[in-house]
């Protein structure tokens, strides 16, 4: 069945964008350094180069500078953004390291969206090598900070989300009514994903969809019932498997932890749009309801796009309420803006 997508240029005048990323000076100056498992360095553009095992990013002056992505946003015309710490995250440090590291990004954060209100939130970055300490820095984030929720990679250098240690973290943030953004790192093990950049383009999808499988047929999110997390990448493959699924917790009795089909808990995530194919948001609207999209530009990654994140949902042939919904009305709602 042929996309319903008209190819047009919409207004993004609204827009809010819960997938960015944004990596705070202190966070780059103590990465300097070079102490830790992340270092940074600098190429001949005057960029920074963050390396890491499985992976690196070029740090644009969009990655690091507020008042350029400020302008950067003027020009795109999007209303707001909720600010992200992307990979690898503080957890690939030591625990001591990693707590520091995240307080510090997150106190980080608080000051910008002080000095932007309206303009600029933030979810937290956590120190998921400790969970105990995750959900201690969750609380301290939303309660004292103001941030609006906090970031879950979708595996702790190699753990599996659905160990049993992350549950006060779960349990914290359903109490907190605080959304926990789950975003994809390389998976493990990454030797397949090593080559061509394709822990970017291949594994973080598989790895979102690997860990949310996991979070449903583990019976996680039947134990910490009204947990809201947001998917990134349009929900990795999870729109397109969720038959599947569905198939697999029918047919298998490992699946059974899991008290219903997982296309239900799919169609209680949300999702971000940053997948700027048509006919792929196209569906995920179908499939889960326009009310559970939000838009995502993965920027100022190489592979992201600040006015593509908007113009993909204006030239859906949806009715414009649901297009206000997916530009700005789900997140407000959901985050309470």
């Amino acid at each position: 069945m042929p996309c319903s997508c008209k190819s047009v240029r919409p207004t993004s005048a609204g827009a809010i964008d819960v997938h960015n990323h944004f990596y705070p000076p202190s966070y780059l100056e103590e990465l300097k350094k070079g102490r830790g498992a992340a270092t940074v360095t600098e190429d001949k553009d005057g960029n920074y180069i963050l390396t890491y095992e499985g992976d690196y990013n070029v740090i644009v002056p969009g990655h690091r500078d507020i008042e350029f992505r400020r302008e950067e946003l003027d020009r795109a015309g999007i209303r707001a953004q909720i600010l992200s710490l992307t990979t690898p995250g503080t957890h690939i440090e030591t625990t001591e390291r990693g707590i520091r590291l995240a307080k510090m990004t997150n106190d980080d954060f608080a000051a910008i969206t002080q000095r932007f209100p309206g303009r600029f939130y933030g979810f937290a970055a956590l120190p998921l090598q400790d969970p105990g300490s995750s959900a201690r820095e969750l609380e301290r984030a939303v309660k004292e900070l103001g941030l609006k929720g906090g970031t879950l990679f979708t595996n702790v250098n190699g753990k599996t989300l659905d160990d049993p240690s992350y549950e006060e973290l779960f349990k914290t943030a359903r109490e907190l009514d605080a959304p926990l953004f789950v975003h994809p790192t390389t998976p493990i093990p990454s030797d397949a994903f090593l080559d061509y950049r394709l822990a970017a383009t291949v594994g973080f999808t598989v790895d979102t969809t690997l860990a949310v499988a996991r979070l449903i047929f583990s019976g996680v999110l039947d134990r910490v019932p009204g947990l809201k997390l947001i998917a990134s990448h349009l929900g990795g493959c999870l729109p397109y498997l969720a038959e599947r699924l569905d198939r697999g917790w029918a047919a298998y009795p490992e699946c059974k932890k899991a008290s219903r089909a997982p296309s239900s808990y799919i169609r209680e995530i949300y999702i971000d749009c940053v997948s700027f194919e048509p006919l792929a948001v196209d569906f995920a609207r179908k499939l889960l309801g326009a009310w559970r999209l939000m838009v995502g530009s993965d920027y100022p990654h190489q592979i992201g796009d600040l006015y593509r994140c908007t113009e993909v949902i204006g030239g859906l042939e949806a009715p414009e309420g649901e297009k206000t919904a997916i530009l700005s009305g789900n997140a407000v709602a959901l985050l309470g803006l």
